[in-house]
């Protein structure tokens, strides 16, 4: 029985990021590692227990947050809706191997064994069952804490009662009520208490994005999409059930926390990697503009950011300090005559957006990202392209996928729908291949 205080300690150490998942899992992982050595020194002639020594006590603990950190950043302990939560084993057991070769790499890198191989390899094998077990307990003890989910339906009459006759089958699923439009969706959920929004067809989708989608996120409620047989043309990835029926969560924030790290983690390791090579660059070219356009070097201007903040963006100058003086705010063109003499191929080979690694440095962009907008380009297009500030759910990129795989005059909305593509498909192999296309557009000067 959980008294108060212990339940208080338990809110403490979730409002600072820790979970009892988390926990259980240190405790599954170090005790297995530690169950493993037990078992293998009942077998002769080789006693793995007499070769551990006081530092794989130690070691076996680091190991644990090493998988730990790994679990994080590959997504499995970020919340999901009640409905769409299961145990995917397959994944844990990848991450759990990408965790054991960590560590052997680790080893190699130090000349010692962090933990002895034979353990290592075994753990490999078993620890995925002890990680999946800790999720299932999880799910039961959440479902019997929370009670079944009470699912809002939005659709036709007719789409609501094929829905219903699919629905009464499901164990842990009431039907809270249901509702023609996402009109006045926020009013029904709480009129409801619904616990999740069921779309029962694609239709709905502009306007709720655009809508209450982000609102009623925020208080707790999940949002699904049932898949359609068009729909699935589209290739959907990640495709739940429920009572038979096919459905994807929808989000109004596409990367979670975990990857939001990861990608910043991922910034501030490349910028390491390459300071070597960027930081004469850099300094050949700040002598460069500055004879070639002379004071001030750098262009400095406010630029759109993460969740619609603005930030000072810092370009090298390639244009006279009053380029906008007589037209206002216009966007520059490929071959635009205000670019002062000797700057041109500066402009072609995107070297005047070296600054901006300053920017990515103090966290105001990404290395990869949608590009940022102007304020004053930014509120024209919101009004003319509905969900455009979903462009803005991470900081914006020094190069994106709108960069690589569009042009200089490629319309904005198409531009957007490159942009969304990136956020719905992250993963830091995509943001590599992004870096790598970027090396060849500038190498040849595309457009």
């Amino acid at each position: 029985m959980l008294t108060n205080q212990r339940i208080r300690a338990i809110r403490a150490l979730n409002t600072r990021g820790v979970r009892l998942l988390h926990i259980a899992d240190v405790v599954v992982i170090y005790a297995t590692l530690m169950l493993i050595t037990a078992a293998m020194s009942l077998f002769p002639p080789r006693n793995p227990w007499s070769d551990v020594d006081d530092r794989y006590w130690w070691s076996y603990g680091v190991v644990a947050l090493m998988n730990l950190a790994v679990f994080y950043f590959g997504g499995i302990y970020d919340r999901e809706p009640r409905l769409r939560s299961r145990v995917s084993l397959p994944k844990i057991v990848a991450l759990v191997w990408v965790a054991s070769l960590l560590a052997g790499v680790i080893s190699l890198m130090l000349n010692e064994y962090v933990i002895p191989r034979s353990i290592l390899i075994i753990f490999a094998m078993i620890a995925p069952l002890g990680v999946a077990a800790n999720r299932l307990i999880s799910q039961r003890l959440q479902s019997h804490a929370l009670g079944p989910a009470r699912v809002l339906l939005v659709g036709t009459d007719d789409e609501v009662g094929l829905a219903l006759r699919h629905l009464r089958q499901a164990d842990q699923v009431d039907i809270a009520g249901s509702t023609g439009g996402v009109d006045e969706l926020e009013k029904y959920v709480e009129e409801t208490a619904a616990t999740d929004v069921l779309l029962l067809d694609s239709m709905y989708l502009e306007e709720l994005y655009t809508g209450s989608l982000e609102r009623i996120e925020a208080k707790g409620v999940g949002a699904l999409l049932v898949v359609g047989a068009h729909d699935s043309l589209l290739g959907l990835r990640n495709v739940g059930e429920i009572g038979g029926i096919p459905f994807v969560v929808l989000s109004a924030h596409v990367l979670p926390r975990s990857q939001e790290r990861l990608k910043r983690f991922m910034d501030l390791g490349i910028l390491t990697l390459a300071l070597p090579i960027a930081l004469p660059v850099l300094i050949f070219m700040t002598a460069y503009v500055g004879i070639a356009v002379r004071s001030p070097v750098l262009f400095v201007q406010d630029r759109v950011g993460k969740d619609g903040t603005t930030f000072p963006m810092m370009k090298y100058r390639s244009m006279p300090t009053n380029a906008e003086a007589e037209t206002g705010p216009v966007q520059a063109e490929i071959h635009d005559p205000r670019v002062i003499r000797g700057m041109h191929w500066v402009r072609q080979m995107r070297l005047d957006e070296l600054p901006q690694l300053w920017n990515v440095v103090r966290g105001q962009m990404s290395i990869v990202g949608p590009r940022p907008e102007r304020p004053e380009e930014m509120a024209a297009w919101e009004r003319k392209v509905p969900g455009y500030r979903r462009r803005h759910q991470v900081p914006p990129g020094i190069t994106g996928l709108a960069q690589v795989y569009g042009y200089a005059q490629t319309d904005p909305e198409y531009k957007l729908g490159h942009d969304l593509h990136y956020l719905a498909n992250w993963s830091p192999i995509l943001d590599l291949q992004i870096i790598a296309r970027s090396a060849w557009v500038i190498l040849s000067r595309r457009g």
